[in-house]
């Protein structure tokens, strides 16, 4: 071997072993890209799939408050969190792990997204954006007689669950409404996972098909469904605690998701956080009113 040719080949291995510079953080990133790729599922009043909804309208504000482009970069709920992480996330036997090696699409989630425990070991976070909670939907017809509300949610709970009985469930998998997050597995339930899609939207139509006797919904979907399939469905109860919804980052991205919840205080101290909520979600202020006593907002 020629002397000049061993040489290309030791300055190729040691480029090899030489580390990678390390990512810059989140913030500078988005800055030098002067670009802010929003993560987004059209679903219920988030994101309406016509280039507007609540988190559409906070994300874009964002973008415009830190003076970069925003760009919408549409997935869905099985895909998201790898279009954020760059990994899959597996859950077995409580454990998380991140697996494979994937495009990194995005810089920021914000879908109607669900802080749920798995979910806050793999991201990171920010001040949550809108109050939310799984409730057991039935069709109106149904011989099925809502629970009476009590002054204890856990006691409200435990009779929703009661009476699913022998009913079958319908349930999606990875996403807010599976039933493994509310203790419904393993419980000689009949589930049924819907796979058609991985769109909650879809729930309501299938139950209405007789694909399932119950399923569940999130409030904020529960909302618009009962305004859109009104007289055909009805709440039966919850089946979760209250729940919050936040934007996510990844978890070394902490500057950007400090701007973030930076600018959600100012745009909850000057009414335009209001404004939003009033224009996507009018209701929601009486169905979940805890959530705004705790994150007060400009609004008198």
């Amino acid at each position: 071997m020629s002397f000049p040719r061993l040489l290309s080949l030791i300055f190729t291995a040691l480029l090899a072993w030489t580390p990678l510079p390390a990512r810059a953080d989140g913030l500078a990133d988005v800055l030098a890209s002067k670009e802010l790729r929003h993560l987004g599922i059209p679903y219920a009043n988030f994101v309406t799939g016509n280039g507007d909804g609540l988190d559409v309208e906070i994300v874009q504000g964002f973008a415009r408050h830190l003076g970069v482009r925003y760009t919408l970069v549409t997935s869905d709920f099985y895909s998201v969190t790898r279009d954020l992480l760059g990994h899959d996330v597996t859950r077995k036997n409580g454990q998380i792990a991140l697996t494979g090696s994937y495009p990194v699409r995005g810089d920021i989630i914000a879908t109607g997204f669900t802080v749920l425990p798995w979910r806050a070991q793999v991201m990171l976070f920010s001040q949550p954006t809108f109050p939310s909670q799984v409730w057991l939907i039935a069709p109106a017809n149904a011989p099925l007689t809502p629970i009476r509300e009590s002054a204890s949610l856990p006691a409200d709970i435990a009779k929703t669950k009661a009476k699913i009985g022998s009913r079958s469930l319908l349930v999606m998998e990875r996403t807010c409404l599976d039933p493994a997050n509310y203790d419904l597995k393993g419980k000689g339930i009949d589930l049924r996972a819907y796979t058609r899609s991985t769109n909650p939207n879809e729930m309501v139509p299938a139950l209405l098909n007789d694909e399932a006797d119950l399923t569940l919904l999130d409030v904020p979907d529960a909302l618009l469904d009962l305004k859109k399939w009104a007289g055909r469905i009805k709440v039966i109860g919850p089946v979760s605690e209250a729940q919050e919804l936040a934007a996510a980052f990844r978890p070394e991205d902490v500057s950007l998701r400090d701007a973030f919840d930076d600018y959600l205080r100012r745009i909850r101290a000057d009414g335009t956080y209001d404004a939003l909520v009033e224009k996507y979600y009018p209701e929601i202020r009486s169905t979940m009113p805890d959530f705004f006593v705790k994150y007060p907002s400009g609004k008198k």
